[in-house]
Formats: C-alpha cells, sequence, structure tokens
C-alpha cells in the first residue's frame, strides 16, 4: 500500500495532468473571444453568445482543480476545514459547468466532427452530472457521508470527460487521421464510459461498505468530519 505522502501527491497530480489539455484549451478560446478573433471556422460559433463558454471554462477548470485535491486524504485529514470549504465552492461549480455544458449543446450549432449522436450523448452526461452533484447534496443533508463521496466521485468522472477524450482522440488523430462524425462520437461516448467504470471500481475499491473493509484513500482518512462539522 502506498504511503499517505504517497497518495497525497500522485494522484491529484495525475488528475491535474489529465485536466491541462482541456483547460488549456479553453484558455486559449478565451484569448480569441477576448480579441474578438475566431480563428478557426470552429470557434466562429461561440462569439454569438459568448456568457456560456467564458462561465463553462471558468467553472469546469476550478471543478476539476478543487476535485483533484479532494483525493488527496492525508490533507484531507488535516485539513477538514479546508475540505468542506472547497465542497461549498465544488457543488456550484460542478453544476454551473454541467449546466452551460448543456447549454451549449443545445443552443451552439454543431461542430464540424459532431452529430446527433454527440449530441444526444453530451446531453445524457450533462443530465447525469447534474444528477449525480444534485445526490451528493441530498447525501450530505442526510449526513450519509459514504453515499456523498460516492455520488462525487461519479460527478468527477463525468466532468473530466474532456481530460480523457485528449488521450483517446490524439492517439486517432496521429495514428489514422481526423476522426468522422461517427467515430468521433464513439471516441468521445467511449472517454466517459471509461471513466465512469473507473469511478466505480474507486468507489468499490476504497469508500467503505456493508461488510467490505477499507482500503486505499479511505484507510487513509476517515472520510467523516469530526464531530461537530457539517452542522
Amino acid at each position: 500500500m502506498r504511503s499517505p505522502a504517497k497518495s497525497d501527491v500522485f494522484l491529484p497530480l495525475a488528475l491535474l495532468a489529465l485536466s491541462a489539455i482541456p483547460v488549456a484549451a479553453g484558455v486559449v478560446r478565451l484569448a480569441k473571444l477576448a480579441a474578438g478573433n475566431s480563428g478557426a471556422a470552429a470557434d466562429a460559433r461561440f462569439f454569438a453568445a459568448p456568457a456560456p463558454v467564458v462561465l463553462h471554462v471558468f467553472t469546469v477548470t476550478a471543478f476539476c482543480a478543487l476535485g483533484a485535491l479532494q483525493f488527496a486524504p492525508g490533507f484531507r485529514r488535516r485539513h477538514r476545514g479546508w475540505h468542506r470549504a472547497a465542497g461549498r465552492l465544488l457543488i456550484p461549480c460542478g453544476l454551473a459547468a454541467a449546466l452551460t455544458g448543456l447549454w451549449m449543446t443545445q443552443f451552439y450549432p454543431n461542430a464540424v466532427n459532431g452529430g446527433d449522436l454527440l449530441h444526444g450523448t453530451r446531453l445524457v452526461v450533462g443530465a447525469g452530472m447534474v444528477a449525480c452533484l444534485v445526490a451528493a447534496v441530498s447525501a450530505i443533508r442526510r449526513r450519509d457521508f459514504t453515499a456523498h463521496g460516492q455520488w462525487m466521485i461519479r460527478a468527477y468522472a463525468l466532468g473530466q470527460g474532456a481530460g480523457t477524450q485528449a488521450l483517446t482522440g490524439l492517439p486517432w488523430a496521429l495514428l489514422v487521421g481526423v476522426p468522422g462524425v461517427t467515430t468521433n462520437a464513439l471516441l468521445m461516448g467511449g472517454s466517459w464510459i471509461l471513466n465512469i467504470i473507473l469511478a466505480e471500481w474507486i468507489i468499490r475499491r476504497w469508500l467503505p461498505g456493508p461488510g467490505r473493509r477499507r482500503s486505499g484513500v479511505a484507510a487513509d482518512a476517515d472520510l467523516r468530519p469530526a464531530q461537530g462539522e457539517g452542522r
């Protein structure tokens, strides 16, 4: 088993690295919006209504960064107050990221390599992320800390879809070429499916459950707040 110090560093850094490519792409897009220069034709669709994409980039960046730090069990154990404060920002950012993503999917014209399959997949993923975050809030209000952690992991997995898509889409583009509409939808949808599979594995491997010993993150840090917290 990794030491708490190693688990505090490796997984958060890996998740931050996974976020780096889509965050960088978002920053470039914001720079183009600020300069008033669409550059690529694919970006021109954002200029008629830039506010949703601006809000999306900022909130999804905060969600991915703060969420990555929640996977540092030793840090969470030592700074329970920080964990609670970050959670109060993490959930609104996640909801804003999901809702703006749904708005952009529904009202922006499809990208050149978009299509009905990808459009529908994005709607399902966005709605799923909202549902996970609402379930996480409901769980914490019931003081069901295990269920809260499970739903937050699922929401984070859906929010990190763009990072995994960079890992799956870039090799395809380099080895095969620019994917067509259907292939692109399958690659992106497969990335979300992969994230959900990994999330469920983490939930079953790390979080406590009936008749199951805690290991990994759950063994390193008690997921429940200290007595008197959360009231």
